[in-house]
């Protein structure tokens, strides 16, 4: 029986792609979140950036505690089974009257992965609707098989190599994913999606957690991920540990072995080797 998602829910990812909004934590624990990631900003002088924003879960211990939320899992689990691994997990953040944005892409374009059995919970540390970028997605499009994509590491862009769909999206089909602080949004590695700029008055701010099954492979190189859930029978992965401490040193020095390792698989081709290169992620 499932732990938390009703048969209606499980069907409708099956059959287009998503599910939102989901509550796994009250508005106050977010905003928690939210005043967590703020307070590091706040003695780092700015924004989180660069190669912190990917796999920020092994610096931080309260993102640990997120990659692991029991609800969470507890939904993934009922799509993908007992034993987990959180793969990657990367802040997606759109500060206030600010042109980022997300083109129509799918997640396994660069990923490198064996099978698409991966899912994101888009976690909600703010608001996310339509006014202020707000995830959307074309529904169905998961069922898809791999669809060509351009790079084009356009200066706005937050995807990795600011990759882009090929052929031409019916934008029309889109649906808007609104959440409220403290929901997520759970969707298909292979599902169409993007997001607009936000141009309200605050930051729009996101976690965006990977996770598959520990039958998937990195078919790429060397990879790692953390066991959040069962057991791992199928050693695909080097596991990571957990950190004790924030920004504990050790687990500085793995972090950035774990995102230069990352960088090479997810930037392969682009002559970009490091989630800090000016033409990568690490510009915003």
């Amino acid at each position: 029986m499932p732990k938390i998602l009703t048969p209606a829910q499980i069907e409708q990812y099956r059959e287009e792609g998503f599910i939102a909004p989901l509550r796994v934590m009250s508005p106050a624990e977010a905003e928690q979140l939210r005043h967590r990631l703020e307070a590091y900003e706040a003695c780092a002088g700015g924004p989180i950036g660069g190669d912190l924003r990917h796999k920020s879960h092994l610096l931080f211990t309260w993102l640990a505690d997120l990659v692991r939320h029991p609800v969470i899992l507890d939904a993934v689990e009922d799509l993908y089974g007992p034993d987990l691994l959180c793969w990657s997990s990367n802040f997606f953040i759109k500060e206030r009257q600010n042109p980022a944005f997300v083109s129509w892409h799918q997640d396994s374009t660069y990923w490198g992965l064996s099978r698409p059995d991966v899912v994101t919970a888009w976690v909600a540390f703010t608001a996310a609707h339509a006014g202020n970028g707000a995830m959307q997605v074309i529904p169905g499009s998961h069922k898809r098989d791999q669809i060509p994509h351009r790079d084009t590491f356009a200066k706005h862009n937050l995807l990795t190599r600011g990759q882009e769909i090929t052929v031409p999206v019916d934008a029309a089909k889109a649906v808007t994913l609104t959440l409220e602080p403290g929901e997520i949004s759970l969707h298909h590695v292979r599902l169409v999606h993007g997001s607009p700029p936000n141009l309200s008055g605050d930051r729009r701010i996101g976690f965006a957690i990977r996770y598959i099954p520990t039958s998937v492979r990195q078919l790429a190189g060397k990879d790692s991920a953390s066991l959040v859930r069962g057991a791992d029978r199928h050693g695909h992965f080097v596991l990571e540990p957990c950190p004790t401490a924030d920004l504990d040193p050790a687990m500085l020095a793995l972090h950035r072995q774990v995102t230069e390792r990352n960088a090479q698989i997810l930037y392969r081709g682009t002559g970009v080797s490091s989630f800090n290169d000016p033409r990568g992620v690490g510009r915003r």
